[in-house]
């Protein structure tokens, strides 16, 4: 959007603020007033609306494109953004003060390729969704699908995968989603480019770290149920544990639960 459309859409205008303002509008923040405002792809604000943001973070005040009233409001904020900030200070196209000012409650979330054991609870996640949403009645996906969905690398994060069960969704002729019926790219990790690349031993210690991530996660640190689900003794995963420099503690409040 032109950067006049993002700031009247936030803030608001007055009539006959500009061409085509035919009555006065509130704006996003006003709206929001006394709840909580969404901003999404906050790394692609241009930096004239970071600057009237980041009055809106400091003095909780905004004044309507083509308006001269100062208008209090009381909002939470939250953002998100897929671009490394942090660099785009470096590269001067963010605002360090901006950055400081959103950046209090920081969540990071790794990309689905970083986090393969949530593959199965999305993709039924993305089955309940699309059959209400289209009305359709897809019951399961084969163990063959959901391996292919597995050894992905998907490039694309998550809505690269709720898109491709959408798709096998429609192609589905019995209400089972087959292998069959997932894009040519997910075929093989060959003609996607998405093959797992370097020597034999540094591939196997990938999967090696991911496998104990997952049983640490499933059974909430617990190392011992960790190493039976495994198949190994508790001093082969406590010197796993410590090669990759893992902490269970850590995992002991994550679970696979989305709501």
């Amino acid at each position: 959007m032109p950067e006049n459309l993002i700031e009247s859409e936030l803030f608001g205008h007055e009539k006959g603020s500009f061409t085509g303002a035919s009555a006065l509008h509130s704006g996003r923040f006003e709206m929001a007033n006394g709840g909580t405002i969404f901003l999404d792809e906050i790394g692609d604000v241009p930096s004239s609306i970071q600057v009237k943001l980041l009055r809106v973070l400091q003095q909780r005040q905004i004044e309507r494109v083509g308006g001269t009233k100062t208008i209090n409001v009381d909002v939470r904020i939250i953002t998100a953004t897929n671009r490394n900030l942090e660099e785009m200070i470096r590269n001067n196209t963010f605002r360090e003060d901006f950055y400081y000012r959103i950046n209090v409650f920081p969540i990071y979330v790794p990309s689905l390729r970083e986090r393969r054991a949530d593959i199965p609870i999305l993709t039924d996640h993305f089955i309940r969704k699309l059959n209400k949403i289209n009305s359709m009645n897809v019951k399961r996906i084969t163990g063959g699908a959901l391996d292919m969905l597995m050894l992905y690398s998907w490039p694309g994060n998550i809505r690269e995968l709720e898109n491709v069960i959408e798709r096998a969704m429609i192609l589905t002729t019995d209400e089972v989603i087959h292998s069959y019926n997932l894009p040519p790219t997910l075929q093989t990790g060959a003609s996607s480019n998405t093959i797992d690349k370097g020597p034999l031993h540094s591939v196997l210690e990938r999967v090696e770290k991911q496998m104990l991530i997952d049983a640490l996660i499933s059974n909430r640190g617990n190392i011992s149920k960790a190493a039976k689900q495994l198949g190994i003794t508790e001093r082969i995963i406590g010197l796993r544990i410590d090669k990759y420099h893992l902490k269970p503690q850590d995992y002991k409040s994550l679970t696979h639960e989305y709501s």
